[in-house]
């Protein structure tokens, strides 16, 4: 029977996460019995920390079962604002935080606030594919602006800021950065906020949900520093990297008083609220025991190194040290191939799971992303494995 039905034009817009595409044909494969190691996937390895898992079970044993706030439970909030406060000393009112179910959701609910014909949002790329496909959803002109190699996959404040005009509604920026594993520096930071001043009707959403891993020359700054934004400014953070949370699906926003009210509408229209366990839990995270945090980020910054220096040790390679994430991002030019060519060759040939750089938008051609959220064995076996492609 033939359908008459047309969707609505804005489904076309949709892209996608090329990640999980990867991820789907790996375990076909090794359903299929072929060895493959997963260095696609942007998830930690790691177990959920078991103090973390027993407060989500036991919310449940006590009967924690049905609806909450649609901004996310008092306490909880409360607990995000006096986190944000012990790590940055920037006070920000619970009153300005939503819970959300997964990080994405903050950036399409930004995506819609500000998003809309004749308006244009400017998006880092290479970045995380959900921005580009976001804004194209919500009407707008998406706006690339180039993370550079050679500036050490950081952004240049001065390019964002020449890129602004009558049109532009929105900012997006991320430090760490997916899938670079770049880290922008507090300078170009100050820039970018000092720059801003002329532009009073832009709002920023800094995506810093990679805050706690990071390990290179460059410290982390979050955008809360900076109080001349404050009115304007969205943060994306969540529990998925830092407490190996990402199949609770946990975020939160920090959203300023006028665009939190219409946030709050979008959540009850949207999705209600986020469970009621999973709330429980990442109020543990928040206020039980920090060390593996800290375990985690230098199991990552290992990783990071070994796979960093081996990468380089490959003929066709040439990868930058990554400074935060858990990502490297090898230039792969040499090898005269491009980056989906490569991805699929080291699948299918070698059972190597990456994710080319195109996936990332058009300036991560001639890159692939190797993820570090695997063991150093599965690390050092796929570096051999790809001894015999370079």
């Amino acid at each position: 029977m033939t359908n008459f039905y047309e969707m609505a034009n804005r489904n076309n817009n949709l892209g996608t996460e090329t990640a999980f595409t990867v991820l789907a044909k790996a375990n076909k494969l090794a359903s299929e019995g072929k060895s493959i190691i997963n260095l696609g996937i942007g998830q930690p390895d790691f177990q959920t920390p078991e103090h973390i898992v027993n407060a989500g079970i036991k919310a449940l044993k006590d009967g924690h079962h049905g609806y909450t706030q649609s901004t996310g439970m008092p306490k909880l909030r409360e607990a995000v604002s006096y986190d944000i406060f012990r790590r940055h000393s920037v006070k920000v009112s619970p009153e300005n935080i939503i819970i959300v179910p997964g990080g994405k959701v903050i950036i399409f609910f930004s995506a819609m606030l500000m998003g809309e014909k004749n308006k244009e949002i400017l998006y880092p790329n290479p970045g995380f594919p959900i921005y580009e496909s976001a804004i194209n959803y919500s009407g707008a002109k998406a706006i690339p602006y180039e993370l550079s190699e050679t500036e050490g996959f950081s952004f240049s404040a001065d390019d964002i800021l020449k890129k602004i005009n009558q049109n532009t509604s929105l900012i997006i920026i991320n430090s760490p950065a997916n899938p670079t594993g770049g880290v922008v520096p507090k300078l170009e930071l100050e820039k970018l906020a000092k720059g801003l001043e002329k532009f009073p009707k832009v709002v920023l959403m800094s995506d810093e949900i990679y805050d706690q891993f990071c390990f290179g020359e460059n410290d982390f700054t979050s955008m809360l520093k900076f109080p001349e934004l404050k009115d304007r400014l969205i943060i994306l953070n969540g529990w998925s990297k830092t407490y190996a949370m990402t199949g609770w699906r946990l975020g939160y926003g920090v959203f300023p008083r006028k665009l939190c009210e219409i946030a709050e509408k979008l959540a009850v229209n949207i999705h209600s609220c986020v469970n009621a366990s999973a709330q429980y839990a990442a109020l543990e995270a928040l206020t039980g025991p920090q060390n593996c945090v800290e375990e985690m980020n230098q199991t990552f910054k290992k990783r990071a190194n070994f796979m960093f220096s081996k990468l380089n040790e490959l003929n066709g390679l040439n990868c930058q040290k990554p400074n935060g994430a858990f990502y490297c991002f090898p230039n792969i030019k040499s090898t005269n191939k491009n980056s989906l060519e490569l991805q699929n060759i080291l699948l299918d040939k070698i059972g190597v799971a990456t994710v080319a750089g195109t996936s990332f938008g058009k300036f991560g051609e001639g890159y692939i992303r190797l993820s570090c959220a695997n063991s150093h064995e599965a690390i050092e076996e796929a570096i051999s494995r790809m001894k015999n492609i370079f």
